[in-house]
């Protein structure tokens, strides 16, 4: 028999795509599973569209919030409505294909595994491919494939995609409450991150999501860093980033085993010490060599001298960021 499964849904002013999306979830080959929504004071038809299917379908368990908790409270408010032993989350914008479900229960169960994401189809509003593969596109099937088996695959990097997860209810208890200290470190990243510390995280490289990209999603395939022209534009981005995520760790460190805690704020002193340095800088640098050790020696160079030497690297940045743009690659 299949074993039951919690979709969550958060919605708000989703009524442009929500109908789309909740179709193909209703559509699945897969067919055990309750599609537990939670809207959050949406200001249009949303609520009204919910409401419909939630009247055809019993598998809808459908929340209307009285008031509005964000996206944050919001994905939490869901994960605590879980029942069942597995659970997905779910966009309102995308559109699954009917063996996305059945496909990421079959592999988190031959993968014995406690989380499994994957990639995705990237499309635009009317559903034409814009990129094959997320992964691909946003360099992160190379850092997937060498981290997978380690916490290091969300660790520096987010590298797991809300969208594409099912997990085991038990580990809920790790990732509740959900941080807030910086918007770099929304919840598939910690949900990503303490699943690869407690647990083990598995790769599905096939595509089982169209990946709806319409100018009002508030994450998508935006690499901010690729506007700047200017060194010293990407190394403020990069630093904040990195404050950010670092804070977020500190600021959660009793969540972290005790040799990660000091690595945590080990780094996040390093970037704070950066951050101030205008130029040069020779100091910590064994801070930066435990971050990026096991990166390649082009990566790693490069992060280290937009970070630490951006003067010394500002005439080759200029010259990579012009034959980059020459190759329409910017």
């Amino acid at each position: 028999m299949e074993e039951k499964v919690d979709i969550l849904l958060a919605t708000y002013n989703g009524e442009k795509y929500v109908a789309e999306q909740i179709e193909s979830i209703l559509n699945q080959t897969y067919k055990n599973f309750n599609l537990i929504i939670s809207d959050d004071c949406s200001k249009d038809s949303t609520p009204d569209i919910l409401k419909k299917y939630a009247e055809k379908d019993k598998r809808i368990i459908l929340h209307l919030q009285l008031q509005n908790l964000g996206v944050v409270k919001n994905i939490e408010f869901l994960l605590k409505q879980v029942n069942s032993e597995l659970y997905m989350l779910s966009d309102q914008d995308d559109v699954w294909f009917k063996e996305k479900v059945e496909k990421s229960v079959e592999t988190l169960k031959r993968k014995n595994a406690d989380l499994v994401f994957g990639d995705l189809e990237v499309v635009d509003q009317d559903l034409n491919t814009i990129y094959p593969s997320f992964g691909d596109f946003m360099l992160l099937n190379k850092k997937i494939n060498k981290y997978i088996n380690s916490y290091k695959v969300n660790y520096l990097y987010n590298c797991v995609t809300g969208c594409t997860i099912i997990s085991k209810k038990e580990f809920i208890k790790k990732i509740l409450p959900l941080p807030t200290y910086s918007k770099f470190v929304i919840h598939d990243y910690w949900i990503g991150l303490m699943i690869g510390i407690y647990g083990k995280l598995a790769y599905m490289p096939e595509k089982y999501i169209k990946y709806r990209q319409h100018g009002d999603n508030q994450v998508g395939t935006n690499k901010i860093s690729h506007g700047f022209s200017k060194i010293e534009d990407v190394r403020i981005h990069f630093i904040n980033v990195k404050l950010g995520v670092f804070g977020t760790y500190v600021e959660n460190n009793d969540r972290f085993p005790e040799n990660i805690q000091k690595l945590n704020i080990e780094a996040f002193e390093y970037f704070k010490m950066i951050e101030k340095k205008k130029n040069f800088n020779f100091r910590k640098w064994n801070i930066y060599h435990k971050l990026y050790k096991t990166e390649n020696f082009g990566y790693y160079m490069m992060n280290f001298v937009i970070m630490n030497m951006p003067l010394l690297g500002k005439p080759v940045f200029a010259l990579r960021y012009n034959i980059l743009k020459l190759l329409k690659k910017r």
